[in-house]
C-alpha cells in the first residue's frame, strides 16, 4: 500500500485531502516518504490480548514520532506539546487529533523509546532502512570507516563523588525504610559528613591529602550504611512490596560493588581497575580513551561506523572499550551483505596492522594506508587514490559525526538506561540519513523535471 493510499486514513473530508497533499510537499512531508513506516511497523510483535487502553500511536506513529523526536531537538515534553497543535507533525505520526482531544501524556516519547529498545532489534530497523535506501546509494564499492565515541549525559567522575552519591542513595532510602517498618532512625555520622562534603566542594583547589581524608571517612560511612539498609530490607516480608524491595536490592548491588572497588583502589593505592563503575545512575558506562587535546576521557556508547555515499551504518556498538582495528574482517563481511565486494575503502592509521594489511591484500581491497615496502609501477596514481579516501574520511565521514551530534540530539544523550541510550543513538544517526536521502530524491525529481506525483492528483 502506497503513502498516498494511506490518505483515507485521514481524510474523512476535502480538508484534510488537500491538507495531506500539502503536507507531502513541505520538508517534513519530504522526510517522511522517505522513510518505510509501514515495513518497520512489520518489526512490532504483535499484541496477544485485546487488554488495555488503546494507544494513541500506531507502530508507524511510534517510529515517527523516534525521527521527530531527533528531526526536531525538542525536549521530550515540548515534543508532545506540538505535536498536540501541529497538523503537520500529526501526519507524521500517523495520527490525527480531534477538535477535543490532547496527548496529556508528556512522558510518551520516552515510553515508546523503551517499548522498541526492550522488543525490537536496531540491526533489524537498520537493515528495512537500508533496504528502501539502496537504491539513492551510489559507488557502493567504496566505503568509509571510523569510530567515535557519542557522549552520555552523566556527571564528570571522581571518586569523592561517586563515593557521596553512593552515600546519600543509601542513607536517605535507609531512612525511609525505618520509618515505613516504624523503627527508630539508627545513629550515624551521615549529617557531619554532609557538612564537611559541602565544604570540600566549594574548595577550589582539592589536595591529595585531603581528597584521601575524604575517601577513608566515605568510605567507612558507606560501608556502614550498607549494613544498615541490608537489615532494614530483610525486615520486609509483605508480598505486595516484594518488587519494590527487588528494585532497590538491584540498586544496592551495584552500590556495594561500587563500595568493593573504591575500597581496593584506596588500599593498593592504584587508579585503574577492571570494570570500573564512573556512574552510579549509568552503571554500565565505561571512560573511553581518546588521546584527544580536548577530550581525552569520553563516558558514551564507542561505535564503528560505515559510510557509502555519504550514509551512515553502525557496524558496531559497545559500551565497553574496544580497539576498533580489530573490526576490520567484520567490516568487510557487513559491507559484504549490504553491497556486494568491497573495493575501496578509507581508514584511519590505527588499522595499519601488518594482519590487517595481509587481510586486505587477500581480499583485493584497496586502502588509504600509507604504503610499506617497495613502490609498485604505478605508485604515482595509487598515491593520488590514497590521497583521495584518506581527505574523503577524514572531512566527510567526520564531519557527520559532527553533524550528527550538533543538529540530531547526540551532543548528549540525555536517555535513562543502556537499552534506551542505543535507541536514542541509533535513531540520531538514522534521522541524519534519512534527511540527506530525501533531498537525493528531491534533486533527482528537480532534475528529471517531473511533476511531483500528489500535485497531479490534487489537479
Amino acid at each position: 500500500m502506497t503513502k498516498l493510499q494511506n490518505l483515507s486514513l485521514f481524510s474523512k473530508n476535502d480538508l484534510y485531502s488537500s491538507r495531506y497533499l500539502l503536507f507531502l510537499e513541505t520538508e517534513l512531508g519530504k522526510l517522511y516518504q522517505a522513510i518505510p513506516f509501514e515495513e518497520l511497523a512489520k518489526l512490532f510483535p504483535k499484541k496477544k490480548t485485546k487488554v488495555g487502553a488503546k494507544s494513541w500511536l500506531s507502530p508507524e506513529g511510534m517510529f515517527g514520532l523516534m525521527f521527530l523526536k531527533h528531526y526536531t531537538q525538542l525536549s521530550d515534553r515540548k515534543l508532545i506539546e506540538q505535536l498536540n497543535t501541529n497538523w503537520a507533525m500529526q501526519y507524521f505520526c500517523n495520527i490525527q487529533l480531534g477538535i477535543n482531544e490532547m496527548i496529556k501524556d508528556k512522558d510518551l516519547p520516552s515510553r515508546v523509546r523503551g517499548f522498541i529498545a526492550n522488543n525490537i532489534e536496531w540491526e533489524n530497523i537498520q537493515e528495512v532502512l537500508l533496504k528502501e535506501w539502496k537504491g539513492d546509494i551510489k559507488n557502493q564499492h567504496i566505503q568509509m570507516n571510523d569510530a567515535t565515541v557519542y557522549e552520555s549525559y552523566a556527571k564528570y567522575p571522581t571518586d569523592v563523588k561517586l563515593l557521596w552519591d553512593s552515600t546519600v542513595w543509601v542513607y536517605e532510602t535507609m531512612h525511609a525504610l525505618y520509618k515505613r517498618l516504624g523503627l527508630r532512625k539508627p545513629r550515624s555520622k551521615y549529617s557531619e559528613q554532609q557538612v564537611r562534603q559541602m565544604a570540600y566542594n566549594k574548595k577550589r583547589k582539592k589536595p591529595y591529602k585531603i581528597t584521601k581524608q575524604r575517601k577513608k571517612a566515605l568510605l567507612y560511612l558507606l560501608n556502614k550504611g550498607i549494613n544498615l539498609l541490608d537489615a532494614g530490607l530483610d525486615l520486609l516480608s509483605d508480598e505486595n512490596i516484594l518488587p519494590e524491595k527487588e528494585a532497590l536490592s538491584v540498586k544496592l548491588q551495584i552500590i556495594k560493588e561500587v563500595y568493593r572497588q573504591q575500597q581496593y583502589m584506596f588500599d593498593n593505592e592504584v587508579n585503574k581497575i577492571k570494570d570500573r563503575i564512573v556512574s552510579l545512575f549509568k552503571p554500565y558506562l565505561r571512560p573511553m580513551v581518546r588521546g584527544k587535546e580536548r577530550n581525552k576521557i569520553e563516558l558514551g556508547a564507542k561505535l564503528v561506523i560505515a559510510q557509502v555515499d555519504g550514509i551512515n551504518l553502525i557496524d558496531k556498538l559497545s559500551f565497553d572499550p574496544f580497539n576498533e582495528a580489530k573490526e576490520l574482517k567484520n567490516i568487510n563481511e557487513n559491507h559484504k551483505k549490504r553491497f556486494g565486494k568491497l573495493e575501496l575503502i578509507g581508514i584511519d592509521r590505527i588499522y595499519g596492522t601488518n594482519e590487517n594489511r595481509k587481510y586486505m591484500s587477500e581480499q583485493g581491497i584497496f586502502s588509504s594506508l600509507v604504503r610499506k615496502g617497495r613502490a609498485a609501477k604505478d605508485e604515482k596514481d595509487k598515491k593520488e587514490l590514497r590521497s583521495k579516501l584518506g581527505k574523503e574520511r577524514s572531512t566527510v565521514l567526520e564531519g557527520s559525526f559532527g553533524n550528527e551530534k550538533n543538529h540530531y540530539s547526540l551532543r548528549k544523550v540525555k536517555a535513562r538506561n543502556e537499552y534506551t541510550e542505543v535507541i536514542w543513538i541509533f535513531f540520531g544517526i538514522m534521522t541524519a540519513n534519512a534527511v540527506k536521502i530525501s533531498k537525493r530524491r528531491t534533486l533527482k525529481k528537480l532534475k528529471s523535471g517531473k511533476e511531483p506525483e500528489q500535485l497531479k492528483i490534487a489537479s
